[in-house]
This record gives C-alpha cells, sequence and structure tokens, in this order.
C-alpha cells in the first residue's frame, strides 16, 4: 500500500471536472484500488460522485491511497495529477 496526503489549492476544491479527470485517471489502473478520505471518510477515486460528495474544498488535507499490483504508477500518476490540478 502506497499513500501521501496533499492539502488542496485549487480555490474551488475538487469539484466536477478534476472530480471526473482524477476518476478517469484512477480507472486507468484496474487492477489497483485508489481511495481518497478526508476527515474518516474514505471513497474509491474512481467513483466520480462519491468522490464529489467528500465535499473537499481548498485549504482541505485528503490523503490517497493506493492498493494493488500497480500501486507505484498508480499513486505517482495520482499525485502528479493531483499536484497539477488540485
Amino acid at each position: 500500500m502506497k499513500q501521501f496526503t496533499y492539502t488542496v489549492t485549487d480555490p474551488l476544491g475538487i469539484h466536477a471536472r478534476p472530480a471526473g479527470q482524477l476518476a478517469k485517471v484512477a480507472k486507468s489502473f484496474a487492477d489497483t484500488v485508489v481511495t481518497v478520505a478526508k476527515d474518516g471518510a474514505a471513497v474509491k477515486a474512481s467513483q466520480l460522485m462519491k468522490l464529489m460528495s467528500l465535499g473537499v474544498k481548498a485549504g482541505d488535507t485528503i490523503t490517497v491511497t493506493a492498493e494493488g499490483a500497480n500501486e507505484d504508477a498508480a499513486i505517482a500518476a495520482v499525485r502528479e495529477f493531483v499536484e497539477n490540478n488540485l
């Protein structure tokens, strides 16, 4: 299992567009489960509506976890996306 934490800087937080893009990145690693957690609630990053239901706003800290066969590649791809888009 690999994980990292990130404090969201996007003024809009995780809204529809970046959530959809993040879900797409997570889905590209079919044999690895990527989760996003905030304040004790965790959801699969590949599930758009659940990801948006976390209500992540600017200044919130999220924890991203990847577990599975390609966890190294998945966590690297998600980290790059998050750091460049959120």
